[in-house]
């Protein structure tokens, strides 16, 4: 049975600072990049090249400079974001590989089904759902017998290889691929997607919807649309591809947002801007803006990422919070408390509330973070000199600590002073060492 809206759950947060309840349920676009370095984008202080649409989020609503991911590899950091949980909880630590390369790291083939999701969550109130683009929580390589995305809580879905379902084929390349009847490049399947967001909104705008667009844009094989390419001639040699895409898909992604506007939806829908985790090594660290680490990493630059939100005369134009650690699992208990949804009834849920933060009240977190990734001793990557970190990471309040599960390499950062994590002060902050270590270790043995 579908439950009728309680606006006065949605107001609670909202009257803390003088904002009034939306009358009508808000409807939620979460837009997931793929592979997007903290200093990819224009409004976190990259020159290169403009996002002059990516922007306008942050021109018209507010950006976060504290955010960070589940993981920093696709399929454990999609989890997170999905469930609400730290991903290992659900047997996901690693990208999905074949079944033999999932048993091989511990991982489980898929999420399972019975793990509370957003969708699903959102779905059971009223909300119409859907999910287009890069999946990569199950299907896949000899993997094809995955639940398709439905079973989670989509009334609709077309993805990539890696889910089951309508999909998309191939990893993409240079070559045209048959999708619905249609023959595309891999600089297309972001349009396509897109094209199938706004047509799913637009046949259910009359209620409120959930929209996941998720494309493979910006992760490599960086096949720009030839277009493109005369208009990023003056950027630096080497970077042409990275930002013909780029700028393609910054077009997609203002297509979208003008459709809203169009349709007269833009000032009761949330539009949420992020990525799953940090960018494979190019151009040294300019793409993590400096931050050490990358994908692979549990450095920040494998798992900070950018983080935007609007909600027009409800969260602040142009605002920067610098104060608030937000993390991918607090998005589904915060559009929850946004949407006056209520949680799903005996899950376990390790995000916290932070629809106050979203509003444009800055949080402190009074939880630790934890991460792991790279369970088994066989993992290659990044190869880069000081990328690789050890594989379990807390952060409490302004301390980072990385250690290995076999207690081996810890290290110790003070991230206000080091934000590149260039000095470890294990030795000189002997008893913050030893008490971080036994908490993200005492969390590690929790885990499957």
């Amino acid at each position: 049975m579908k439950s009728i809206y309680p606006a006065a759950l949605a107001s609670i947060a909202m009257m803390a600072h003088g904002i009034a309840a939306p009358a009508t349920r808000p409807n939620i676009l979460f837009i997931l990049t793929d592979d997007m370095g903290w200093g990819d984008l224009g409004c976190y202080g990259r020159k290169e090249l403009a996002t002059p649409n990516i922007d306008r989020l942050a021109k018209e609503g507010l950006r976060f400079t504290g955010f960070r991911v589940a993981s920093p590899i696709c399929s454990p950091s999609r989890v997170g974001y999905t469930t609400g949980c730290y991903p290992a909880r659900w047997r996901i630590n690693d990208y999905l590989h074949d079944r033999a390369g999932n048993q091989a790291h511990e991982c489980a083939n898929w999420l399972d089904p019975k793990a509370p999701t957003l969708a699903r969550t959102l779905h059971d109130a009223g909300y119409a759902t859907a999910h287009f683009g890069k999946w990569h929580m199950g299907g896949g390589r000899d993997v094809q017998d995955a639940p398709w995305p439905k079973e989670y809580g989509y009334d609709e879905h077309h993805v990539n290889v890696e889910g089951c379902g309508p999909r998309i084929h191939t990893f993409g390349s240079a070559k045209p691929e048959p999708v619905d009847d249609k023959m595309l490049a891999r600089y297309e399947f972001t349009g396509f997607w897109a094209d199938k967001t706004m047509d799913f909104i637009r046949r259910h705008k009359q209620q409120a919807f959930f929209v996941e667009l998720w494309p493979q844009d910006v992760h490599t094989p960086h096949t720009p649309d030839p277009e493109e390419l005369p208009h990023v001639a003056s950027t630096p040699a080497g970077h042409h591809k990275f930002n013909g895409v780029l700028r393609r898909y910054d077009r997609e992604v203002g297509r979208v947002l003008d459709f809203l506007t169009t349709e007269g939806l833009a000032e009761n829908t949330i539009v949420i801007f992020a990525s799953d985790n940090g960018p494979e090594p190019s151009f040294e660290r300019q793409r993590s803006g400096g931050l050490r680490g990358m994908k692979w990493s549990l450095y920040e630059g494998g798992i900070r990422e950018p983080f935007l939100v609007r909600w027009p005369g409800h969260i602040p134009a142009g605002k920067s919070d610098d104060t608030t650690v937000l993390a991918s699992i607090d998005l589904f208990p915060s559009l929850c408390a946004l949407a006056g949804v209520a949680l799903p009834r005996g899950s376990t849920i390790d995000g916290l509330d932070r629809s106050a933060a979203l509003l444009g009240t800055p949080q402190a977190r009074d939880q630790p973070l934890f991460w792991e990734y790279g369970r088994k001793s066989d993992y290659l990557f990044p190869r880069e000199t000081g990328a690789r970190s050890p594989n379990l990471a807390v952060l409490d309040g302004n301390w980072k600590l990385l250690v290995n599960a076999d207690t081996t390499g810890t290290e110790l950062y003070d991230l206000t002073a080091d934000p590149d994590e260039t000095k470890d002060l294990t030795s000189e902050n002997p008893e913050v060492a030893k008490r971080l270590q036994a908490l993200v270790l005492k969390w590690r043995k929790a885990l499957p």
